[in-house]
């Protein structure tokens, strides 16, 4: 913990040293301003860390948060960062019985190598025309919307003007998402594969008519210009650490465990009351930014919090001894596990189990992903276990809100968590369970998190990954000009419930630094 010497002025107090927090810490340290990070854990990161959660083994995991997409170059530049991502060669697999066989979609590898994994399953050439041409008019309105992200936020009208297509406009900012995927794709396989993307911490279905899949879409293909989603190497963990060893190389001060209570301001001085475990302290700043949670805002200024957006999924964190083996001998497990391995994400399952899960009941195929980290960057795994051919997994269930988890969250965990892993073993040579590794005292090497365990651990209003509901990135009434401000002048929302928030992406820190710069 950072001992901070009784009452101090500074330019900005940042509260909560997540990515956010931190990003904006190093853009307003880097431009003169003195910086006060207050973070109530003993760390920094929020939910972009790494950690060894498993007893005696050296596997250092991203616990919560696991792939890059959002994070702009531009910040990684600015900031001096020395951080870095690998891509995935394999962008997915997945595994299906057509015929009483096994056999799957493998997109990746080349483009004639995916073209013909789509006409093996499909029959022809119709599916994979269809995707070429969907991820075609996704990749353009990747390429003009993602730099946005970091200006002004432009009027609704100016960003359908800078994507210039209709059809891209209609399909991704108009009309449920399920409308596309079912015009274009007849394969009920395809089309769930397509769908993933909308449905991420997002409880939606393909038709909701609030469009939340859509807003939850948009993010996950504009990524980096490109929609690709990469490996950070290290882990998470990297990414927060050259973070706050930039804030600190310029000038910012992080203090850990130091929680914030109370904001009072009248517009043009803040004070900051926080807490430790010595006592009280009082900062006083020109501005203050919060990168927690909206909730978290309105209890630290004393008004009242907006509903929370539900949370809605399943992570898991695993060590494996080895790969399983696949009922699909075609194709090399250590290519199926390099990309996103979808399990029961076909269409209609997708939509059973959102109506499962919408009237009150587990999902009886839960729907998940996974994806192996240490294929892509072995260093996150001590040397002895590399020569042993040890590899991490990584598993994020979805349509698994977080009312289904109230009666219980312990049992329930667990019997999701059973169900999840028989529906991966469905598509298994081998149990799961015989490839799991075990630490120091014996035990499985496998964790999960529900959203009611995200939201104790992390504050994440009802275990929402977004803070809240995704936001179109353009302005709307209230937004302000870079998408943080709230009713107090000089307090800012640098969190991801800030407009364009969610994921890790730094944009939320780098627009309210770039507010405070400009006020």
């Amino acid at each position: 913990m950072t001992a901070l010497e009784g009452s101090r002025t500074y330019d900005a107090v940042i509260v909560g040293g997540g990515h956010n927090g931190l990003v904006a810490a190093a853009y307003l340290a880097r431009a003169g301003r003195s910086v006060l990070v207050l973070e109530r854990l003993d760390h920094t990161g929020g939910a972009a860390v790494s950690t060894r959660p498993f007893a005696g083994v050296e596997a250092r995991l991203s616990r919560y948060s696991y792939l890059v997409s959002l994070l702009p170059q531009k910040i990684v530049r600015d900031l001096g960062l020395e951080f870095s991502v690998r891509s995935r060669t394999i962008s997915s697999y997945t595994p299906v019985d057509r015929g009483g066989r096994p056999t799957g979609l493998l997109v990746g590898g080349g483009e004639q190598r995916t073209r013909e994994a789509f006409a093996r399953l499909t029959g022809g050439e119709r599916e994979y025309e269809a995707w070429q041409r969907l991820y075609g008019m996704t990749g353009e309105v990747a390429r003009r919307v993602f730099p946005t992200l970091t200006e002004p936020l432009p009027t609704r009208d100016e960003l359908r003007r800078r994507i210039d297509d209709e059809e891209a406009w209609r399909t991704l900012f108009e009309q449920p998402i399920g409308v596309a995927v079912e015009e274009n794709f007849s394969d009920d396989l395809v089309r769930g594969v397509v769908l993933t993307d909308a449905l991420i911490g997002t409880f939606a279905d393909a038709h909701d008519p609030s469009l939340r899949q859509n807003r939850c879409f948009l993010y996950h293909v504009i990524g980096g210009g490109t929609g690709a989603w990469d490996v950070p190497v290290g882990g998470m963990g990297a990414l927060t650490d050259a973070l706050a060893a930039a804030a600190r190389e310029a000038g910012a001060v992080i203090a850990t465990g130091h929680e914030a209570d109370r904001i009072e301001t009248d517009g043009r001085t803040a004070e900051v009351t926080y807490r430790t475990a010595d006592g009280e302290g009082v900062a006083t700043a020109r501005h203050v930014l919060v990168g927690a949670s909206p909730q978290a805002l309105a209890a630290l200024t004393g008004e009242e919090p907006p509903t929370p957006a539900e949370g809605a999924q399943l992570k898991v964190n695993m060590l494996l001894k080895r790969l399983p083996r696949l009922r699909d001998a075609s194709v090399d497990p250590r290519e199926a596990f390099a990309g996103t391995f979808h399990i029961a994400e076909g269409y209609e399952q997708l939509a059973v189990a959102h109506a499962q899960a919408s009237a009150g009941e587990l999902p009886a195929a839960p729907p998940s992903e996974i994806y192996c980290h240490s294929l892509t960057d072995p260093t996150i795994l001590g040397p002895d276990l590399v020569a042993q051919g040890f590899q991490t997994l990584t598993l994020f269930g979805l349509h698994t809100p977080a009312r289904l988890f109230d009666r219980d969250n312990d049992a329930v965990r667990e019997e999701l968590l059973k169900s999840t892993l028989a529906q991966l073993d469905a598509h298994l040579a081998e149990p799961l369970t015989d490839c799991l590794a075990t630490d120091a005292e014996g035990r499985p090497c496998i964790e999960a998190k529900t959203p009611l365990d995200l939201e104790r651990d992390l504050r994440l209003p009802g275990g929402n990954i977004f803070h809240r509901e995704l936001s179109w990135p353009y302005a709307q009434e209230g937004t302000g000009r870079w998408g943080v401000e709230t009713r107090h002048g000089n307090v800012l929302l640098c969190g991801a419930g800030a407009v364009r928030g969610g994921g890790v992406s730094g944009v939320p820190g780098h627009n309210a630094a770039m507010a405070v710069l400009e006020a």
